[in-house]
């Protein structure tokens, strides 16, 4: 298959696929499900792109030779200042029409205060919700998310048998 770069950035590149197909090439993520009793970990954050404020589970990019389980670790830490044992949920492509990212979902569990700070120019407030009345919030759109955190949402209500 002949592969054409068309854009270069930061954090993506654009490629033609045989100058048929526009795939976006993008670094793999991370999800962190972190629950207490009923209550699920989330930070607040301004997205640019959509030009609001979002509540999400925290996640971020797998840097250059980290493997998922360490991103996982290294999110929590960043953008709770926690750290917990790991446990792998799920493995999804976010959008597999156009881009080959692939997103793991992991549940923190045995949570503990850990040292940790946002990366630089990043600036999130850390907040526990109440598990049902967030999704409900997202679901009638009055809480902007995104499809990792409505992905991790979903999980933990359907281990509980309330979804």
């Amino acid at each position: 298959m002949q592969r054409n770069v068309i854009y270069r950035g930061k954090i993506l590149t654009l490629v033609t696929l045989d100058n048929r197909w526009e795939v976006v090439e993008h670094a793999d993520a991370v999800c962190v499900l972190a629950l207490r009793g009923d209550e699920v970990l989330g930070v607040r954050q301004h997205r640019p792109a959509i030009g609001r404020e979002t509540w999400e589970l925290p996640a971020g990019l797998i840097d250059p030779g980290e493997t998922p389980l360490e991103a996982a670790r290294r999110e929590l830490a960043e953008e709770a200042q926690l750290s917990g044992t790991m446990t792998l949920l799920s493995q999804v492509y976010t959008s597999p029409g156009f881009c080959q990212e692939k997103l793991y979902l992991f549940e923190a569990g045995e949570l503990s205060a850990t040292p940790g700070r946002p990366d630089d120019g990043e600036e999130v407030a850390v907040e526990w919700r109440r598990l049902r009345e967030t999704w409900h919030e997202i679901a009638r759109g009055i809480l902007a998310t995104s499809a990792p955190t409505t992905l991790g949402l979903a999980v933990a209500l359907a281990r509980r048998g309330w979804l």
